[in-house]
């Protein structure tokens, strides 16, 4: 099977200001991407996680990015890297998602041992390593392999939308 992604993040921004003769403009403009082949070194990734996903009121559930998971034709998949990762909370979600490391066995390597991003309704997250970077996100089969995604409240259920891509080794 072979893999071919792009990783890209993107904010772009124009702030305009009307003058006595004219008016001005200040465009921003931040686009970072990296193309990754087939493969397993620097600058390429060879499996992909993506799912749609509900969390019950005041549940959690753990991404255990060694051997659990299952790639789009339901072969187990076992992350030594991770490359990029993408999650998004549902704006349709009352409570906030919250992202981070596991107690037991924390996927520690993007946010350390104990922390955390909160996704606000209609909120997305994503890390992307660069193209060279031949470590990206390490991930330990057994001791630091775990990803939290928690439901912040009761009452309601949340849904959310995540993709990993990164290489077996």
């Amino acid at each position: 099977m072979s893999l071919t992604s792009t990783l890209a993040l993107a904010a772009f921004a124009e702030q305009t200001s009307t003058l006595d003769l004219g008016s001005a403009a200040s465009p921003v403009r931040l686009q970072r991407s990296v193309q990754l082949a087939s493969g397993t070194g620097a600058g390429q990734a060879d499996l992909v996680f993506s799912d749609r996903r509900t969390i019950s009121a005041s549940g959690a559930e753990d991404l255990d990015l060694a051997g659990v998971l299952l790639d789009a034709f339901g072969a187990t998949i076992t992350f030594a890297r991770v490359k990029g990762l993408f999650i998004s909370a549902s704006a349709n979600n009352a409570n906030n998602v919250v992202v981070g490391a596991d107690a037991t066995n924390p996927w520690a390597t993007l946010l350390n041992a104990a922390g955390t991003v909160t996704l606000r309704p209609g909120a997305s997250f994503a890390a992307v390593a660069g193209a060279t970077d031949s470590t990206a996100y390490a991930v330990t089969a057994g001791t630091g392999d775990l990803l939290q995604v928690a439901n912040s409240a009761g009452g309601t259920s949340v849904t959310y939308d995540v993709v990993v891509i990164g290489a077996s080794a």
